[in-house]
């Protein structure tokens, strides 16, 4: 990967940027909501005291590492969510993607104008030729989200994951850099 630092992006309406310290409260109070937990896989819910404070810490370890590239999005100077490359698979010129919104925040457009600009990123800078992401099969919000981008649906992962003490169906979704319109 080229890049040294996590960068500023600025669309629209939002900013997306690294996370900040000073992002540990909101971040804990938009995550730590049931409804935002539960549509993810590795969101805790109770989300732990110390969780955003961690979390945050790590995620310029990760960066540097090579193995992600997160993103707060921001809007009016308020955090409303993140998003990011949670799989950067450099050598294979790929990624996939993972996002969460705010409760809040939920039904504005947020975050497929998030997804738009970390799809441009990952093509035209990173130079991916291929980025993926997952969602719930139940999670027709976020499968709108994928669809919007331009992504396809590949298939459903059967019984993928364990949430809550329920195995769980994954839909999976792609687009390849010649597919990338640059929308």
């Amino acid at each position: 990967m080229d890049i040294k630092e996590i960068p500023t992006i600025k669309t629209d309406r939002l900013i997306l940027r690294p996370y900040v310290s000073a992002d540990a409260p909101s971040l804990k109070r938009l995550i730590g909501e049931k409804d935002v937990a539960a549509t993810t896989i590795n969101i805790p819910h109770p989300y732990p005291d110390q969780g955003a404070d961690d979390w945050i810490k790590i995620q310029a370890e990760d960066f540097l590492k090579g193995t992600q590239l997160q993103f707060a999005i921001t809007t009016n100077g308020d955090l409303i969510g993140g998003i990011g490359f949670i799989q950067l698979e450099i050598r294979h010129a790929r990624g996939g993607i993972g996002y969460w919104i705010g409760k809040p925040y939920w039904n504005n457009g947020y975050c497929t104008e998030a997804a738009k600009t970390v799809l441009k990123f990952g093509f035209l800078t990173l130079g991916f030729n291929r980025i993926h992401a997952t969602c719930m099969v139940n999670n027709i919000g976020s499968s709108r989200v994928l669809q919007k981008i331009g992504m396809k649906k590949e298939g459903v992962l059967r019984q993928y994951y364990k949430r809550w003490g329920t195995y769980r169906d994954m839909e999976m979704y792609s687009i390849l850099k010649g597919e990338y319109n640059g929308d």
